[in-house]
Protein backbone atom coordinates (compact mmCIF):
# COMPACT_ATOMS: atom_id res chain seq x y z
CA UNK A 1 0.00 0.00 0.00
CA UNK A 2 1.12 3.53 -0.74
CA UNK A 3 0.34 6.69 1.15
CA UNK A 4 -2.69 8.71 0.04
CA UNK A 5 -4.46 11.75 1.41
CA UNK A 6 -8.08 12.74 1.85
CA UNK A 7 -8.53 16.52 1.61
CA UNK A 8 -11.81 18.17 2.61
CA UNK A 9 -13.22 21.36 1.15
CA UNK A 10 -12.53 23.20 4.43
CA UNK A 11 -8.81 22.31 4.27
CA UNK A 12 -8.84 19.39 6.72
CA UNK A 13 -6.35 16.69 5.66
CA UNK A 14 -6.29 13.00 6.57
CA UNK A 15 -3.29 10.86 5.58
CA UNK A 16 -3.75 7.14 5.10
CA UNK A 17 -2.94 4.27 2.77
CA UNK A 18 -4.47 3.43 -0.57
CA UNK A 19 -6.36 0.32 -1.58
CA UNK A 20 -8.50 -0.42 -4.59
CA UNK A 21 -7.73 1.79 -7.58
CA UNK A 22 -4.76 4.16 -7.55
CA UNK A 23 -6.70 6.86 -9.43
CA UNK A 24 -7.64 10.24 -7.93
CA UNK A 25 -11.27 11.08 -7.24
CA UNK A 26 -13.47 13.80 -5.79
CA UNK A 27 -17.08 14.00 -4.63
CA UNK A 28 -19.28 14.68 -1.64
CA UNK A 29 -18.00 12.85 1.45
CA UNK A 30 -20.68 11.10 3.55
CA UNK A 31 -20.70 8.48 6.31
CA UNK A 32 -22.62 5.24 6.80
CA UNK A 33 -23.11 3.75 10.28
CA UNK A 34 -23.75 0.14 9.21
CA UNK A 35 -21.61 -2.56 10.80
CA UNK A 36 -21.93 -4.81 7.74
CA UNK A 37 -23.35 -4.59 4.22
CA UNK A 38 -20.46 -2.75 2.59
CA UNK A 39 -21.04 -4.58 -0.71
CA UNK A 40 -24.65 -3.38 -0.88
CA UNK A 41 -23.55 0.13 0.10
CA UNK A 42 -20.89 0.30 -2.61
CA UNK A 43 -23.36 -0.91 -5.24
CA UNK A 44 -26.30 1.29 -4.17
CA UNK A 45 -26.94 3.81 -7.00
CA UNK A 46 -28.17 6.36 -4.43
CA UNK A 47 -24.49 6.96 -3.55
CA UNK A 48 -23.75 8.18 -7.08
CA UNK A 49 -20.98 10.81 -7.06
CA UNK A 50 -20.17 10.41 -3.36
CA UNK A 51 -17.14 9.31 -1.37
CA UNK A 52 -18.51 6.94 1.26
CA UNK A 53 -16.95 6.42 4.69
CA UNK A 54 -17.94 3.49 6.90
CA UNK A 55 -17.91 4.30 10.62
CA UNK A 56 -17.48 0.66 11.69
CA UNK A 57 -13.70 0.11 12.03
CA UNK A 58 -13.10 -2.95 9.81
CA UNK A 59 -14.48 -3.60 6.33
CA UNK A 60 -13.78 -6.31 3.76
CA UNK A 61 -13.64 -9.17 6.29
CA UNK A 62 -16.12 -11.33 4.35
CA UNK A 63 -14.99 -10.26 0.89
CA UNK A 64 -17.20 -9.72 -2.15
CA UNK A 65 -19.70 -12.31 -3.39
CA UNK A 66 -21.88 -12.66 -6.49
CA UNK A 67 -25.24 -12.42 -4.67
CA UNK A 68 -25.34 -9.14 -2.72
CA UNK A 69 -25.08 -6.50 -5.44
CA UNK A 70 -27.70 -3.76 -5.71
CA UNK A 71 -26.68 -2.75 -9.24
CA UNK A 72 -24.38 -4.10 -11.93
CA UNK A 73 -22.05 -1.10 -11.96
CA UNK A 74 -21.21 0.89 -8.79
CA UNK A 75 -21.49 4.67 -8.94
CA UNK A 76 -19.54 5.76 -5.84
CA UNK A 77 -16.44 7.91 -6.36
CA UNK A 78 -14.41 6.65 -3.41
CA UNK A 79 -14.45 4.47 -0.28
CA UNK A 80 -13.02 5.26 3.17
CA UNK A 81 -12.44 2.79 6.02
CA UNK A 82 -10.41 2.61 9.21
CA UNK A 83 -9.07 -0.86 8.43
CA UNK A 84 -9.47 -2.98 5.29
CA UNK A 85 -9.20 -6.78 5.43
CA UNK A 86 -7.08 -8.28 2.66
CA UNK A 87 -7.75 -11.86 3.83
CA UNK A 88 -11.54 -12.32 3.82
CA UNK A 89 -13.08 -15.38 5.42
CA UNK A 90 -16.47 -16.43 4.06
CA UNK A 91 -17.59 -19.39 1.95
CA UNK A 92 -19.34 -17.05 -0.52
CA UNK A 93 -16.35 -14.76 -1.07
CA UNK A 94 -15.04 -14.61 -4.64
CA UNK A 95 -12.65 -11.66 -4.37
CA UNK A 96 -11.39 -9.08 -1.89
CA UNK A 97 -12.90 -5.64 -1.40
CA UNK A 98 -9.71 -4.07 -2.74
CA UNK A 99 -9.77 -6.22 -5.89
CA UNK A 100 -13.38 -5.29 -6.57
CA UNK A 101 -12.72 -1.55 -6.21
CA UNK A 102 -9.67 -1.82 -8.46
CA UNK A 103 -11.65 -3.50 -11.25
CA UNK A 104 -14.26 -0.71 -11.11
CA UNK A 105 -11.64 2.07 -10.92
CA UNK A 106 -12.75 3.26 -7.47
CA UNK A 107 -10.04 4.54 -5.10
CA UNK A 108 -10.05 3.61 -1.44
CA UNK A 109 -8.21 5.03 1.54
CA UNK A 110 -7.71 3.30 4.89
CA UNK A 111 -5.83 3.95 8.11
CA UNK A 112 -7.33 7.37 8.77
CA UNK A 113 -9.16 8.48 11.92
CA UNK A 114 -12.72 7.77 10.79
CA UNK A 115 -14.17 8.83 14.16
CA UNK A 116 -12.64 12.28 13.74
CA UNK A 117 -13.89 12.51 10.16
CA UNK A 118 -17.40 11.58 11.32
CA UNK A 119 -17.33 14.37 13.92
CA UNK A 120 -16.19 16.88 11.29
CA UNK A 121 -19.08 15.92 8.99
CA UNK A 122 -21.62 15.96 11.83
CA UNK A 123 -20.45 19.42 12.89
CA UNK A 124 -20.01 21.09 9.51
CA UNK A 125 -22.22 18.92 7.29
CA UNK A 126 -21.34 16.96 4.19
CA UNK A 127 -18.81 18.69 1.95
CA UNK A 128 -16.73 18.15 -1.13
CA UNK A 129 -13.56 16.10 -0.72
CA UNK A 130 -10.82 14.50 -2.81
CA UNK A 131 -8.64 11.39 -2.57
CA UNK A 132 -5.26 12.33 -4.03
CA UNK A 133 -1.58 11.29 -4.05
CA UNK A 134 0.39 12.39 -1.02
CA UNK A 135 2.73 14.61 -3.05
CA UNK A 136 -0.03 17.03 -4.12
CA UNK A 137 -0.36 20.15 -1.96
CA UNK A 138 -3.52 20.50 0.10
CA UNK A 139 -3.94 24.18 -0.83
CA UNK A 140 -4.05 23.35 -4.53
CA UNK A 141 -6.59 20.57 -3.93
CA UNK A 142 -8.80 22.88 -1.84
CA UNK A 143 -8.77 25.51 -4.60
CA UNK A 144 -9.80 22.85 -7.13
CA UNK A 145 -12.61 21.67 -4.84
CA UNK A 146 -13.83 25.22 -4.27
CA UNK A 147 -14.20 25.84 -8.00
CA UNK A 148 -15.74 22.43 -8.77
CA UNK A 149 -19.43 21.52 -8.80
CA UNK A 150 -21.10 18.40 -7.49
CA UNK A 151 -22.68 16.23 -10.17
CA UNK A 152 -26.00 17.64 -11.36
CA UNK A 153 -29.01 15.33 -11.80
CA UNK A 154 -27.23 12.02 -11.10
CA UNK A 155 -30.59 10.29 -11.71
CA UNK A 156 -29.90 10.63 -15.43
CA UNK A 157 -26.73 8.54 -15.00
CA UNK A 158 -28.20 5.84 -12.75
CA UNK A 159 -31.61 5.28 -14.39
CA UNK A 160 -32.12 2.60 -17.03
CA UNK A 161 -31.82 3.85 -20.60
CA UNK A 162 -34.56 1.66 -22.08
CA UNK A 163 -37.63 -0.08 -20.63
CA UNK A 164 -37.38 -3.79 -19.86
CA UNK A 165 -39.66 -6.46 -18.43
CA UNK A 166 -39.23 -8.90 -15.54
CA UNK A 167 -42.06 -11.36 -16.30
CA UNK A 168 -44.44 -12.62 -13.65
CA UNK A 169 -47.98 -13.97 -13.25
CA UNK A 170 -49.19 -11.53 -10.61
CA UNK A 171 -50.00 -7.82 -10.46
CA UNK A 172 -48.66 -5.68 -13.28
CA UNK A 173 -46.29 -3.12 -11.78
CA UNK A 174 -44.55 -0.29 -13.60
CA UNK A 175 -41.34 0.59 -11.79
CA UNK A 176 -40.01 4.07 -12.53
CA UNK A 177 -36.24 3.71 -12.17
CA UNK A 178 -34.51 6.73 -10.61
CA UNK A 179 -31.47 4.66 -9.58
CA UNK A 180 -33.13 1.49 -8.42
CA UNK A 181 -31.72 -1.01 -5.95
CA UNK A 182 -32.15 -4.61 -7.05
CA UNK A 183 -33.59 -5.36 -3.61
CA UNK A 184 -36.84 -3.66 -4.64
CA UNK A 185 -37.05 -5.90 -7.70
CA UNK A 186 -36.40 -8.95 -5.53
CA UNK A 187 -39.27 -8.09 -3.19
CA UNK A 188 -41.75 -7.66 -6.05
CA UNK A 189 -40.61 -10.74 -7.99
CA UNK A 190 -40.87 -12.73 -4.75
CA UNK A 191 -44.55 -11.76 -4.82
CA UNK A 192 -44.84 -12.93 -8.47
CA UNK A 193 -45.43 -9.44 -9.87
CA UNK A 194 -45.09 -8.74 -13.60
CA UNK A 195 -42.71 -5.78 -13.63
CA UNK A 196 -41.97 -3.26 -16.37
CA UNK A 197 -39.01 -1.05 -15.50
CA UNK A 198 -39.02 2.34 -17.27
CA UNK A 199 -36.59 5.30 -17.37
CA UNK A 200 -36.97 8.27 -15.05
CA UNK A 201 -38.20 10.56 -17.85
CA UNK A 202 -41.13 8.40 -18.98
CA UNK A 203 -44.22 10.60 -19.05
CA UNK A 204 -47.63 9.85 -17.56
CA UNK A 205 -49.29 8.92 -20.86
CA UNK A 206 -46.55 6.44 -21.75
CA UNK A 207 -46.81 4.81 -18.32
CA UNK A 208 -50.61 4.60 -18.39
CA UNK A 209 -50.50 2.99 -21.86
CA UNK A 210 -48.76 0.04 -20.19
CA UNK A 211 -52.01 -0.60 -18.24
CA UNK A 212 -50.34 -1.08 -14.85
CA UNK A 213 -52.14 -2.25 -11.72
CA UNK A 214 -49.71 -0.20 -9.63
CA UNK A 215 -46.69 2.07 -9.97
CA UNK A 216 -43.50 1.93 -7.93
CA UNK A 217 -41.36 5.07 -7.59
CA UNK A 218 -37.88 3.86 -6.69
CA UNK A 219 -34.95 5.22 -4.75
CA UNK A 220 -32.24 7.25 -6.47
CA UNK A 221 -29.48 9.81 -5.90
CA UNK A 222 -29.42 13.58 -5.58
CA UNK A 223 -31.84 16.45 -5.16
CA UNK A 224 -35.46 15.57 -6.05
CA UNK A 225 -36.01 19.09 -7.39
CA UNK A 226 -33.52 18.31 -10.16
CA UNK A 227 -36.01 15.81 -11.63
CA UNK A 228 -38.94 18.10 -12.60
CA UNK A 229 -40.12 15.74 -15.34
CA UNK A 230 -40.76 13.06 -12.73
CA UNK A 231 -42.79 15.48 -10.60
CA UNK A 232 -44.99 16.31 -13.58
CA UNK A 233 -45.34 12.61 -14.41
CA UNK A 234 -46.55 11.84 -10.87
CA UNK A 235 -49.12 14.64 -11.09
CA UNK A 236 -50.42 13.00 -14.26
CA UNK A 237 -50.87 9.52 -12.76
CA UNK A 238 -51.94 10.42 -9.21
CA UNK A 239 -55.44 9.09 -8.58
CA UNK A 240 -55.44 6.93 -11.70
CA UNK A 241 -53.17 4.12 -10.48
CA UNK A 242 -52.05 3.15 -6.93
CA UNK A 243 -48.58 4.52 -6.09
CA UNK A 244 -45.82 3.42 -3.72
CA UNK A 245 -42.70 5.60 -3.36
CA UNK A 246 -39.39 4.71 -1.72
CA UNK A 247 -36.67 7.21 -0.70
CA UNK A 248 -36.29 9.59 -3.69
CA UNK A 249 -39.68 8.32 -4.89
CA UNK A 250 -41.12 9.44 -1.55
CA UNK A 251 -39.67 12.93 -1.97
CA UNK A 252 -40.93 13.20 -5.56
CA UNK A 253 -44.45 12.14 -4.57
CA UNK A 254 -44.44 14.76 -1.81
CA UNK A 255 -43.26 17.49 -4.19
CA UNK A 256 -45.95 16.51 -6.70
CA UNK A 257 -48.56 16.94 -3.96
CA UNK A 258 -47.38 20.45 -3.03
CA UNK A 259 -44.95 19.74 -0.18
CA UNK A 260 -41.32 20.90 -0.09
CA UNK A 261 -37.94 19.25 0.50
CA UNK A 262 -34.68 20.34 2.11
CA UNK A 263 -31.11 19.09 2.36
CA UNK A 264 -30.12 17.65 5.74
CA UNK A 265 -26.84 18.57 7.39
CA UNK A 266 -25.32 15.11 7.05
CA UNK A 267 -28.23 12.93 5.94
CA UNK A 268 -29.34 9.51 7.12
CA UNK A 269 -27.14 6.57 6.09
CA UNK A 270 -27.04 3.25 7.87
CA UNK A 271 -29.02 0.18 8.88
CA UNK A 272 -30.07 1.19 12.39
CA UNK A 273 -32.39 4.21 12.07
CA UNK A 274 -35.49 4.07 14.32
CA UNK A 275 -38.77 5.13 12.73
CA UNK A 276 -42.09 5.51 14.57
CA UNK A 277 -45.38 4.65 12.88
CA UNK A 278 -47.91 7.20 14.15
CA UNK A 279 -51.00 5.04 13.60
CA UNK A 280 -49.77 1.90 15.40
CA UNK A 281 -47.36 3.67 17.78
CA UNK A 282 -44.85 0.99 16.79
CA UNK A 283 -41.14 1.63 16.18
CA UNK A 284 -39.22 -0.01 13.34
CA UNK A 285 -35.46 -0.17 12.79
CA UNK A 286 -34.81 0.82 9.19
CA UNK A 287 -32.16 1.00 6.50
CA UNK A 288 -31.65 4.52 5.11
CA UNK A 289 -29.57 6.42 2.59
CA UNK A 290 -30.57 9.97 1.70
CA UNK A 291 -29.36 13.58 1.83
CA UNK A 292 -32.76 15.24 1.37
CA UNK A 293 -36.00 15.04 3.35
CA UNK A 294 -39.55 16.34 3.11
CA UNK A 295 -40.05 19.47 5.22
CA UNK A 296 -42.57 18.55 7.88
CA UNK A 297 -44.21 21.97 8.06
CA UNK A 298 -44.71 21.95 4.27
CA UNK A 299 -47.25 19.11 4.57
CA UNK A 300 -49.80 21.60 5.94
CA UNK A 301 -52.25 22.56 3.23
CA UNK A 302 -51.51 19.48 1.11
CA UNK A 303 -53.58 16.31 0.86
CA UNK A 304 -50.81 14.30 2.47
CA UNK A 305 -51.00 12.87 5.99
CA UNK A 306 -47.83 12.36 7.99
CA UNK A 307 -47.66 8.65 8.83
CA UNK A 308 -44.14 8.05 10.19
CA UNK A 309 -41.34 10.08 11.76
CA UNK A 310 -37.63 9.55 12.46
CA UNK A 311 -37.01 9.24 16.19
CA UNK A 312 -33.46 10.59 15.93
CA UNK A 313 -34.38 14.01 14.49
CA UNK A 314 -38.19 14.07 14.05
CA UNK A 315 -37.98 14.31 10.26
CA UNK A 316 -40.66 12.97 7.90
CA UNK A 317 -40.36 9.23 7.20
CA UNK A 318 -43.73 8.44 5.64
CA UNK A 319 -46.78 10.06 4.05
CA UNK A 320 -50.14 8.87 2.73
CA UNK A 321 -52.54 10.64 0.39
CA UNK A 322 -55.88 11.54 1.96
CA UNK A 323 -57.92 10.84 -1.19
CA UNK A 324 -56.00 8.69 -3.65
CA UNK A 325 -54.33 5.27 -3.16
CA UNK A 326 -50.78 6.52 -2.76
CA UNK A 327 -48.20 6.32 0.02
CA UNK A 328 -44.45 6.52 0.43
CA UNK A 329 -41.61 6.05 2.91
CA UNK A 330 -38.23 7.72 3.21
CA UNK A 331 -36.36 4.56 4.25
CA UNK A 332 -35.71 1.27 2.41
CA UNK A 333 -38.26 -1.45 3.25
CA UNK A 334 -36.34 -3.89 1.04
CA UNK A 335 -33.33 -3.38 3.41
CA UNK A 336 -30.28 -4.71 1.50
CA UNK A 337 -28.48 -4.24 3.80
CA UNK A 338 -30.30 -3.92 7.10
CA UNK A 339 -33.29 -5.17 9.07
CA UNK A 340 -36.36 -6.53 7.29
CA UNK A 341 -38.83 -5.02 9.78
CA UNK A 342 -40.79 -3.13 7.12
CA UNK A 343 -40.91 -5.65 4.27
CA UNK A 344 -44.66 -5.90 4.90
CA UNK A 345 -45.07 -2.57 3.06
CA UNK A 346 -44.78 -4.42 -0.25
CA UNK A 347 -47.72 -6.59 0.82
CA UNK A 348 -49.65 -3.46 1.81
CA UNK A 349 -48.95 -1.99 -1.63
CA UNK A 350 -50.37 -5.08 -3.35
CA UNK A 351 -53.36 -5.07 -1.02
CA UNK A 352 -53.96 -1.41 -1.84
CA UNK A 353 -53.96 -2.36 -5.53
CA UNK A 354 -56.46 -5.15 -4.89
CA UNK A 355 -58.71 -2.84 -2.87
CA UNK A 356 -58.70 -0.19 -5.60
CA UNK A 357 -59.70 -2.58 -8.38
CA UNK A 358 -63.38 -3.15 -9.19
CA UNK A 359 -64.83 -6.27 -7.62
CA UNK A 360 -65.65 -9.08 -10.04
CA UNK A 361 -69.33 -9.96 -10.14
CA UNK A 362 -70.26 -13.45 -9.05
CA UNK A 363 -71.34 -15.85 -11.78
CA UNK A 364 -74.90 -16.75 -10.77
CA UNK A 365 -74.91 -19.65 -13.26
CA UNK A 366 -71.82 -21.31 -11.76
Amino acid sequence: MTERQLVLEDGTVFVGESFGSECAASGEVVFNTGMTGYQEVISDPSYCGQIVMMTYPQMGNYGINRDDFETVHPFIHGFIVKEVSEDPSNFRSSETLSEFLKVHNIPGICGIDTRKLTKVIRKHGTMKAAIRPIDETADDIVRQLSSSQLERNPVERTSTVKPYVVPGRGKRIVMVDFGMKHGILRELTKRECHITVVPYHYDADAILRLKPDGIMLTNGPGDPKEVPEAIEMIKGILGKVPLFGICLGHQLLSLACGADTEKLRFGHRGANHPVKDLASNRTYITSQNHSYAVRRESLAGTQLDLTQIALNDDTVEGVKHQVYPAFSVQYHPESSPGPEDTGHLFDEFLQMIADSQPKKEENIYA
